[in-house]
This record gives C-alpha cells, sequence and structure tokens, in this order.
C-alpha cells in the first residue's frame, strides 16, 4: 500500500504544506480546528485507492504552513485563495473539495465563489446555511443568543490571548479532552458544551477520557500533541476571529444558493447539528443539487475519523456518481 507524501507549496503569499497520494482527478480535504491534514489519514487512502489525486492541506496557521501574524490574514477570502491556488499550483483546472468543520465553510466559499473550479463539494458536519440580507454582525448575534450570564465558545475565542492560554498549558490534554468530548463515544455529561458560564474556562465544558476510544490511539494523540506544541493555536483561534470581517467582506453572497452536485455527512451526535439543525432539514433548498444527506447514528463531530468506513464507503460512492 503506498502511503502519502508530503511536499511544500508557495501559493497566495503563504508556504503551504501538503499531505497527498494517488493519481487520477484532483479530491482536496479541509480539515476543521484543532486540526490538521492527518484529519483525513483515512480518507487519503481509501480515495487513492479508488483512483483519485487526494491532496489535504494543513491549512492557513496550522501545522507545516505558514501562521501570518496579523489577524486579518485568516478571513475567509484568504482561506479561499488558499485553496484556490493550491489547484493551479498542482496544475489542476478543476477539482472536487470536501470539508469537515471550518473546512466546510472553506469548501462551501470555495464552490460559491469559483464554480468553474470546484465541480462537486462534501461537507462534513457543518450544513450549509445561505446569509441573508437581514443578517446582522455575527458576534452581535452571538451575543443576543448568549445573553449576559453565559459564554458561547465562539464569542471566548474572540479575545486574542485567553483561549491560547488555556489550550496551551497542556497540549496534550487539550487535544484528549478535544476529541474525546467532541465524539459520539462520550456520554451526554461529558460533551462539550457550547454553552458555559463566565466562572467557567471552555475546556472545563469537557472531560479527559480515561481511556480512549477505539477510533483514536496514543499514536493520534501523539501527533496532534507534537504539532500543536510546535504551532500553538493562535492560527487556528484567528480564523474565529474574523467572524465579523468576513461577514462584512461577503454581503453580495446574500440569498446564493450551493448548485454544484453536493454530499452531507454528519454525526447524529454532533453538537454543531444540534445547533444548526434548521440548516440541515432546509439543505434541500438551499443546496437543490444534494445529492445524499447522511446522519450516523451514535457518531460524534469528528465525524471522518470516528467512522472512516462508513465515510469512505459515501464519499467513494458520490465521487462515483459524478462520471469525472
Amino acid at each position: 500500500m503506498a502511503l502519502a507524501t508530503h511536499r511544500f507549496i508557495n501559493i497566495n503569499g503563504i508556504k503551504m504544506h501538503i499531505a497527498q497520494q494517488g493519481s487520477g482527478p484532483l479530491v482536496i480535504l479541509c480539515h476543521g480546528f484543532p486540526e490538521s491534514w492527518y484529519s483525513w489519514r483515512h480518507q487519503l487512502t481509501a480515495l487513492s485507492e479508488t483512483g483519485y489525486r487526494v491532496v489535504a492541506p494543513d491549512q492557513r496557521g496550522y501545522g507545516q504552513t505558514d501562521r501570518p501574524e496579523p489577524i486579518e490574514a485568516y478571513n475567509i477570502l484568504e482561506l479561499t485563495a488558499d485553496i484556490v491556488g493550491l489547484v493551479d499550483a498542482l496544475n489542476q483546472e478543476q477539482a472536487v473539495i470536501a470539508g469537515h468543520d471550518w473546512g466546510a465553510v472553506v469548501a462551501r466559499y470555495c464552490a460559491l465563489l469559483r464554480p468553474d473550479i470546484f465541480r462537486a463539494i462534501v461537507l462534513l458536519s457543518v450544513p450549509y446555511k445561505p446569509r441573508v440580507w437581514t443578517s446582522i454582525r455575527p458576534t452581535e448575534a452571538l451575543k443576543r443568543m448568549v445573553g449576559g450570564n453565559q459564554q458561547f465558545y465562539q464569542l471566548y475565542f474572540q479575545e486574542p490571548g485567553l483561549a491560547e492560554a488555556q489550550l496551551e498549558a497542556d497540549v496534550r490534554k487539550t487535544i484528549s479532552i478535544l476529541l474525546y468530548s467532541g465524539s459520539g463515544d462520550a456520554p451526554p455529561q461529558h460533551r462539550l458544551r457550547p454553552l458555559f458560564s463566565k466562572s467557567e474556562k471552555f475546556l472545563d465544558t469537557g472531560t479527559l477520557p480515561e481511556t480512549l476510544p477505539a477510533w483514536l490511539t496514543k499514536q493520534d494523540i501523539d501527533f496532534f500533541t507534537g504539532e500543536f506544541e510546535r504551532t500553538g493555536f493562535r492560527g487556528g483561534l484567528n480564523w474565529y476571529r474574523n467572524l465579523d470581517r468576513s461577514w462584512e467582506l461577503t454581503a453580495f453572497l446574500s440569498g446564493a444558493k450551493l448548485r454544484q452536485p453536493a454530499l452531507f455527512v454528519a454525526g447524529e451526535e454532533d453538537g454543531v447539528i444540534a445547533m444548526n439543525r434548521d440548516a440541515v432539514d432546509g439543505m434541500g433548498e438551499t443546496v437543490p443539487n444534494l445529492k445524499k444527506k447522511v446522519l450516523l447514528p451514535g457518531a460524534g463531530h469528528w465525524i471522518q475519523q470516528e467512522r472512516p468506513t462508513e465515510v469512505n464507503q459515501l464519499l467513494i460512492e458520490f465521487l462515483a456518481g459524478l462520471n469525472i
């Protein structure tokens, strides 16, 4: 079995690290927070063996890819340009794009802004919800939702240095808590809570596992720990700190539908689904060429890591149906 190869490319003013495997039509896999190319380790092999050239980048701010200093360097147009530039650097004209968590956000903007390049899209965990003309600044909307007595994790992440100090104090503990408590293996009382009291810190909402779930090995924890011990969490957190800036830059996309052939997969126990049930239910309208929508029972947020066999099967079936 061939292994993924690694290389660096220069695009959009940064040096990007990518893992790639296989040959054939291009499939780009975009990870979320706090992850890396390694989150797609199971998909790289499965898709490449089916006849695709599969590329999983460390996105801006993560892993071995550059981490620009300015917070505004992480707005959604820069993140999208990184992936558009990646396709060009690979000497390709088109690609299928798949994204998980924040990577799903990048994937949808790639599809909306460059439909000539991104011929089909896969969204994992985060559904598509079109912006509307009457929307308000995201942080203001979140503040209204939360009220004055609680904190919401995306607002907690806004202050530079606050979340970094907590997450970086013990990176192995942080990674273990987030991966376990965001998964479907954690019982409800151990799962991450998006809302928490003013007296709590973000990691207080999760649980350090006594034993790792079957899908998560010590080697997996070692890899993520090593990456974030080296890079810190600032790059990934800066994506959240551009919620308002990205909103300001994309008013022209109000009402836009995602028209490419699409697949949506998530875990039934994913907290993101609980917060966005209306968007999940409405995807038949907002994504008119949605081929399949699957919620895997018992799975949580880290869907392609928790359920690689099922996710790989769904991806391969979707790609085969595109006739590319």
